[in-house]
């Protein structure tokens, strides 16, 4: 089969299929994107779910979706920390582990937190202020020192408030435990089901409306244990880690490859310590062995193994620890932390707080030359330094229920060993400047293509899906933008143009079109070209060749839906049929 020498007869491009990883200005790396979190049809639903993902993002937007539909996304922001950012949030369970990177093309008029909300078509209900104001209501005795107070009375001393006094109230509610919410100061239906429930649980009469005493019962116990605990954002350079720490529990203990330590400060009963070591997931899974036998991971406690990530929690009666790490662009990265026992309850509250703020920053880890190493660590080690990385990286997408994928030739050709998202080797079969990779074990794809059949109309909405930083993430990134024309720059068949900003790494990947069907495989772009444009190995061209019995012979799906996809369906079946190819020595 010749699919681009003489199907395509593309004069053009014979020159730069050769090197799919070795682009020049064929794709251009995206400056500014949005990391999409999920999508809801209603307005007052994703209002609702974009003011509960405030309370911990507080970049979260609500976008009207060119869709109809309301998308919930934290950004712009640059690609290098869009990656990152994904990374660290889903490892945490910040947000659901199918969030991904976007252009933002289909983002529309803001509609939360209401700076667009005129443009946006279905009408956001205003706020409303559930609790009645009685007017003589006492509650429970005052604090010495501060005067009783009615509810109309506490009323009116909580609007006399400032912003940061406000803000003050519910980051103490939030530590708490009773408020989950957006810190923006603003006392509405979510601030006062907290306060009431604080009022409940400190045995007082639940009106949803604090007392001048009762505020400041509450916010000196905060400030109280924020005191203790000092918390301070720790950037560390040397092993590529940034997350918040109770710094005023902690002094930095040195250097110890894989880990930076961290040691209890004053006996405060804490440590520390952050990991940092080379490697993927046979580095992650020695760690997980490694730290189980250390004397601060107590024996009894939860413990979960995953492909990308693992958490060890253990306790006994004199101390409790927490570790916890992750795959992340090539090196494990992740914390350790032990307390003792009587710290648990105040554990419970910095914890959350620890795990969302981690993230790995760059492609750095700890240079395990940096101070000798004792032999605990150098156990910790052997994983991180015999774990080996592939040589290159490109995208492939599933084409039959049996787990067939079709990539480029190029991307496989120089290759001793070819995996699926690293975990299952296969076959590979060159169809000319095709690779059809056959799993050698069973494979059950979440999704695989369903062909287009007709010819994609110009101007028409496409959806381009990839490993657009290759190894560093663990899930596609979906890229927007439009079909140009159902044709090569000369007039070509079987080929089609497309207005899209793409990356190296996207190459191979399916592009859909708004009905999830997939009208093209995505190709080099020639030097000399401008900025901005893509080309695609049109559906029938690609179903024409693997269909063939004298090549692959693969059974192949065609499309039958018509309708516009909702953005959930056509994320899911982007992200579904699309994987990873490495190519290993």
């Amino acid at each position: 089969m010749r699919i681009f020498r003489s199907r395509f007869r593309f004069r053009l491009y014979v020159a730069f299929v050769v090197l799919v990883l070795g682009l020049g200005r064929g794709a251009v790396a995206q400056d500014q994107v949005w990391l999409q979190i999920e999508a809801q049809p209603n307005l007052a639903k994703a209002q609702e779910r974009a003011a509960a993902y405030a309370g911990v993002l507080p970049e979260v937007k609500g976008y009207a979706l060119d869709s109809g539909w309301y998308g919930i996304a934290v950004g712009p922001m640059s690609s290098d920390r869009a990656v990152d950012l994904l990374a660290s949030l889903t490892a945490a369970g910040t947000i659901p582990a199918d969030s991904y990177i976007t252009d933002g093309a289909s983002l529309g008029p803001v509609f939360y937190p209401g700076a667009d909300a005129a443009q946006v078509a279905e009408p956001v209900a205003p706020a409303v202020e559930p609790v009645a104001e009685p007017v003589v209501e006492p509650v429970a005795a005052a604090e010495p020192g501060l005067p009783d107070e009615t509810v109309a009375e506490a009323k009116a001393s909580e609007a006399a408030l400032g912003d940061k006094d406000r803000q003050d109230l519910q980051m103490a509610l939030k530590w708490f435990g009773f408020y989950d919410g957006k810190v923006d100061g603003r006392i509405g239906a979510g601030s006062r089901k907290s306060m009431a429930a604080w009022q409940e649980a400190q045995g007082l009469e639940p009106t949803g409306v604090l007392t001048t005493a009762q505020r400041s019962r509450l916010t000196e116990g905060y400030r109280s244990e924020e005191g203790l605990f000092g918390f301070e954002l720790v950037s560390e350079p040397e092993a590529g880690i940034e997350l918040t720490l109770p710094m005023a529990m902690l002094d930095f203990d040195g250097y110890a490859p894989p880990f930076v330590r961290y040691k209890g400060k004053d006996g405060a009963g804490l440590s520390a310590m952050l990991i940092s070591e080379p490697g993927t997931s046979a580095a992650l899974s020695g760690l997980y062995e490694v730290l189980q036998t250390l004397d601060t991971m107590p024996p009894n406690g939860e413990r979960a193994l995953g492909e990308e990530d693992f958490t060890i929690r253990g306790a006994n009666d004199k101390i409790a620890s927490l570790a916890y790490a992750t795959v992340a662009g090539g090196n494990v990265k992740g914390f350790v932390l032990t307390w003792d026992v009587a710290l648990s309850a105040q554990m419970e509250r910095v914890l959350p707080l620890v795990q969302s703020s981690f993230r790995s920053t760059g492609e750095k880890a700890m240079d395990p030359g940096l101070v000798p190493l004792d032999e605990a660590v150098k156990r910790g080690l052997i994983a991180g330094i015999s774990a080996k990385k592939p040589k290159s990286s490109a995208t492939g997408f599933f084409v039959d229920p049996k787990g067939a994928v079709v990539t480029l030739a190029s991307a496989v050709q120089a290759c001793g060993t070819v995996t699926l998202d690293h975990r299952t080797e296969v076959d590979v079969k060159l169809l000319g400047d095709l690779a059809v990779l056959t799993p050698k074990t069973p494979v059950a794809p979440r999704a695989y293509a369903a062909f287009a059949t007709g010819a994609p109309q110009a101007g028409a909405p496409v959806t381009l899906a990839g490993y657009s930083w290759g190894e560093r993430l663990s899930a596609p990134v979906l890229t927007r933008g439009t079909l140009e024309e159902a044709a090569g720059l000369n007039g070509e068949k079987g080929l089609a143009r497309l207005g899209i900003t793409a990356r190296e790494g996207d190459l191979g990947g399916p592009v859909l079109d708004a009905s999830g069907a997939v009208i093209g495989m995505l190709i080099p772009v020639p030097e000399g070209l401008p900025e901005g444009l893509g080309f695609v190995a049109t559906s029938g061209a690609l179903t024409s060749a693997l269909s063939d019995p004298a090549g692959a012979g693969l059974t192949l799906s065609a499309a039958t839906a018509t309708a516009k996809a909702s953005p959930d369906a056509l994320t899911a079946a982007a992200r579904g049929m699309t994987v990873l190819v490495s190519c290993w020595e």
